[in-house]
């Protein structure tokens, strides 16, 4: 048996809609799927580690990766920014490693038009978009965190209707349930994926 091509499974959701946990757990399970760390101009949350959370960069250094086209996807949410370097990706893809992306419905579609037109993220492409079942509980959510201000909360919740739009654009819609479920049924995406026909490159031999 030849190796195949890769997994970049890329999951999404509306801001509080549990990815952060979903991916966590996937990467906990799975020691090959590798996360690619993204960049943000945003402060860190109590307990976040620069390079393992994210890589927090200043506006000016920032905007130097976007005019070098460092960036696979970038991205301005809630007046900060985002993105995902193109360099980081393709490394690992080219080295046989499967690659987990959590992205914001913006970049989401950033990385979707990129894969159009690039044949080697194409094929690697998979996208999964998870939901909570309504707008009351993932404001319960948001409310849990207790990290934003009201009116940015609200910003949230008004966007979160928007987002929740994009769900037809992905491969895989998961209405998330309690965390094991939503574990559980995320695993069998990338289960899925990996014996899809165009990854594995099977002779058949004596």
């Amino acid at each position: 048996m030849k190796p195949g091509t890769g997994v970049l499974l890329l999951v999404s959701a509306p801001s509080g809609g549990g990815k952060t946990t979903v991916c966590a757990g996937l990467l906990e399970a799975n020691p090959a799927l590798r996360r690619v760390v993204t960049c943000t101009t945003r402060r860190p949350r109590a307990g976040e580690t620069d390079g393992v959370d994210y890589h927090f960069l200043s506006p000016e250094r920032f905007e130097a990766e976007v005019a070098s086209g460092g960036f696979l996807e970038h991205a301005t949410v809630y007046g900060n920014r985002y993105g995902t370097l193109r360099g980081s990706v393709l490394a690992e893809l080219r080295a046989g490693r499967d690659v987990l992306l959590n992205i914001d419905v913006q970049g989401a579609e950033s990385i979707r038009r990129a894969a159009a037109s690039d044949a080697e993220l194409r094929a690697a492409l998979a996208t999964l978009f998870l939901t909570p079942p309504s707008l009351c509980e993932l404001e319960a959510r948001l409310r849990g965190r207790g990290s934003e201000a009201e009116d940015v909360l609200q910003r949230r919740l008004e966007a979160a209707a928007r987002e929740v739009a994009a769900a037809d654009h992905f491969d895989y819609l998961l209405v998330s349930g309690t965390r094991a479920d939503d574990l559980r049924r995320a695993q069998a995406v990338y289960d899925a994926e990996k014996i899809r026909r165009h990854r594995v490159r099977f002779e058949f031999g004596e």
